[in-house]
């Protein structure tokens, strides 16, 4: 038989890469909670209806992507590929109504079938935040805010670039839309296949496209910034001027765009160039209509989600596990009161082991393996004394502790 793999596209989250994981979600959360953000969570599939409405019928991620199946009582039920349709859903079903503006934080795994690469998996892990029933600019300015603040507390902000654009209103939306196809269908002979899809059903997507041909067009398409209403001029100025005020540097990127009709006013992405093609590690924006798509009320919604894996790989080892206190029993006669040692040193909160075998050459290399900072010796003539052997595994000195002082010696040594 071959030897069992984990699914394509999936991996195991090792050790390691767990505490890096960890580290990155409680970053977050903590600084989320500190905005005022309150954590939730949605269940890992939904009915299928919910993303076919959020992400529209003709989108790749439904179209190609969706991992969706019918269970055993004929539901049609799809894994969630992201996490802000959940989130809209529960508003609605949950009548959350009644709670805005409702400001929630949100972990854990997606879904996609696609092609898996260097920061692409068909099961990933995502952070994210959303604001709801919050319409003015400064919504926006809070949302990318949390952003960079968690990037910042993670040590990852240095290494990358905030870019920002506008998709304006309904009506700035409309004009601009029309505009575009006309342009597109004058050079329609130079567009991908799967940009003449999107010709008709979602023009915009061709903005950010990553085919080489479509750059060359799109980099003559008129600019969005000159069909902006003064109303939605004046929104993106505000937004601007708050990043400003707070010292976010930002780059205004016009081609960055979202291809739902949902989608208005502020979008955003923080990218970084040391992920390869994989740059975005957080993107967001508003989408003042997707509940209404949904059909609850009309109601403006911001936010934003970041990929953890994609996150991890920027942090690489920058996550050390912490140091334990190793305790070893030497001889039948110590094992109790070895492990008596060991839980009061864990109750005091104090990382600490016990080595289970192996004679004391073994069980120190062990201790040393594991990164330990001291190694406690306890054998018969240490517990004729009340006492036992410290050793700092860093220099290598040893001395004799009684055993009532060792939970304060060691505290005092971190």
């Amino acid at each position: 038989m071959d030897q069992l793999q984990p699914v394509r596209g999936t991996h195991d989250i090792l050790p390691d890469q767990a505490r890096q994981h960890r580290h990155i979600l409680e970053t977050a959360r903590e600084l989320a909670e500190r905005y005022g953000y309150a954590e939730m969570a949605t269940p890992i599939f939904e009915f299928t209806e919910v993303f076919k409405r959020t992400l529209g019928d003709t989108s790749d991620i439904v179209t190609k992507e969706m991992y969706t199946f019918s269970d055993r009582s004929g539901d049609e039920i799809t894994l969630r590929p992201e996490g802000t349709a959940g989130i809209a859903r529960a508003l609605i079903s949950g009548g959350l109504g009644q709670s805005l503006p409702l400001k929630v934080f949100y972990s854990g795994p997606m879904f996609r079938h696609e092609r898996p690469q260097k920061g692409r998996l068909r099961q990933f892990h995502q952070i994210g935040v959303e604001l709801l029933g919050a319409a003015a600019p400064l919504a926006d300015v809070e949302v990318v805010a949390l952003a960079a603040d968690i990037l910042d507390a993670l040590g990852l902000r240095a290494r990358t670039v905030l870019e920002i654009n506008t998709l304006g209103d309904v009506e700035s939306r409309a004009a601009y839309r029309a505009v575009l196809v006309d342009y597109l269908t004058a050079h329609r002979d130079r567009l991908s296949e799967d940009s003449l899809n999107r010709l008709d059903r979602n023009p915009l997507r061709i903005l950010d496209s990553k085919d080489e041909g479509d750059k060359r067009v799109v980099a003559e398409a008129p600019v969005f910034s000159d069909y902006l209403t003064e109303d939605a001029r004046g929104f993106f100025d505000q937004v601007k001027s708050g990043l400003d005020d707070l010292s976010i540097a930002f780059e205004i990127n016009p081609r960055l765009v979202r291809g739902l009709d949902y989608y208005c006013h502020t979008a955003f992405e923080f990218i970084t160039h040391d992920l390869g093609a994989q740059g975005t590690v957080l993107a967001g924006g508003r989408y003042d209509g997707l509940i209404e798509t949904m059909g609850g009320q009309s109601t403006p919604g911001v936010g934003w989600a970041a990929g953890i894996e994609r996150l991890s790989m920027l942090l690489g080892d920058e996550t050390p596990a912490p140091r334990p206190v190793v305790v070893i029993p030497i001889g039948a006669e110590a094992q109790a009161a070895a492990f008596k040692l060991t839980q009061r040193l864990r109750h005091a909160g104090i990382t600490a082991d016990i080595g289970f075998s192996g004679n004391l050459s073994r069980r120190m290399k062990r201790a040393n393996r594991d990164g330990a900072s001291h190694a406690v010796i306890l054998g018969t003539d240490e517990l004729a004394r009340n006492a036992a052997s410290l050793r700092d595994m860093e220099s290598g000195d040893q001395e004799e502790v009684a055993l009532d002082a060792l939970v304060e010696r060691l505290l005092a040594g971190r």
